[in-house]
């Protein structure tokens, strides 16, 4: 006789996991399609004085209604760079991604965030109530600020050994001190880390609001002017702008840039 026959609570117990289950495959399936439609590519091109946003180049100008062919176009389409990239395939950089408990996988200005540093291979160090976590999945989507220009090759090539033996460090072992949401937390890891660095490189430190402000404002900004615009091509199908307008897509420096 079955076991769950004997022990109904059995049964109710694996129903409530296979429930589980469903519902984490599920919410996995969602975030992955909210992820795949925050990378459709944005078309931007200009005509009659109009900046135009779309997924794909009209037969006719939305604003003016002209046919939009060959040299009428005051310029060529192009692609609109994404502000997102695979965090495993970038090194030395800072991330920023959603948490583990942002079921919409957002960047909006309430939604939990997560911080942590690439080595040279895309593997990413990141502190956890658990300790320092190194992953090398699960940050595919997440906005990245580079640590360290190319030209750098000494720090390049110790960086792996800076990381690691940074991460063994008391502070960041639970058993020693424990993680706080406010005081000692992920972001906490990351600028202490950096800081640790350019003390070693001669240069001065970092405060968390002057790094917060130069570095991650401006791309959570270009984030959220990005993520907007996508949501109102979806909803839309075009977003006009008069050609003064920007959306604020500059050239981003890295922290160690001089």
């Amino acid at each position: 006789m079955s076991s769950d026959r004997l022990y109904p609570g059995n049964q109710r117990r694996r129903r409530g996991e296979e429930a589980k289950e469903r519902r984490r495959k599920r919410s996995g399936s969602d975030c992955q399609a909210a992820e795949e439609e925050m990378e459709q590519s944005v078309i931007h091109l200009s005509h009659c004085q109009k900046e135009i946003f779309c997924f794909a180049v009209p037969e006719v100008c939305p604003s003016c209604g002209e046919e939009l062919k060959g040299r009428r176009l005051q310029e060529a389409p192009v692609s609109l760079p994404s502000p997102f990239t695979d965090g495993h395939k970038t090194s030395c950089c800072l991330l920023v991604a959603p948490a583990h408990n942002n079921q919409d996988r957002d960047f909006t200005g309430t939604s939990d965030l997560h911080t942590g540093i690439s080595n040279t291979k895309g593997v990413v160090y990141n502190y956890t109530q658990d300790g320092v976590r190194r992953d090398q999945s699960g940050w595919s989507h997440c906005v990245s600020v580079p640590l360290v220009r190319p030209d750098m090759f000494h720090l390049l090539a110790q960086w792996d050994q800076y990381l690691e033996t940074f991460s063994e460090g008391p502070a960041w072992d639970p058993v020693w001190q424990k993680f706080h949401e406010e005081d000692h937390n992920c972001f906490s890891f990351c600028l202490q880390f950096l800081n640790g660095v350019l003390a070693m490189e001669g240069r001065g430190t970092l405060s968390r609001d002057d790094f917060t402000r130069c570095f991650i404002l401006p791309r959570m900004r270009r984030v959220s002017k990005y993520t907007t615009l996508i949501r109102h091509l979806q909803e839309h199908q075009y977003y006009l702008a008069d050609r003064q307008e920007t959306l604020g897509y500059g050239q981003e420096e890295s922290v160690a840039t001089s």
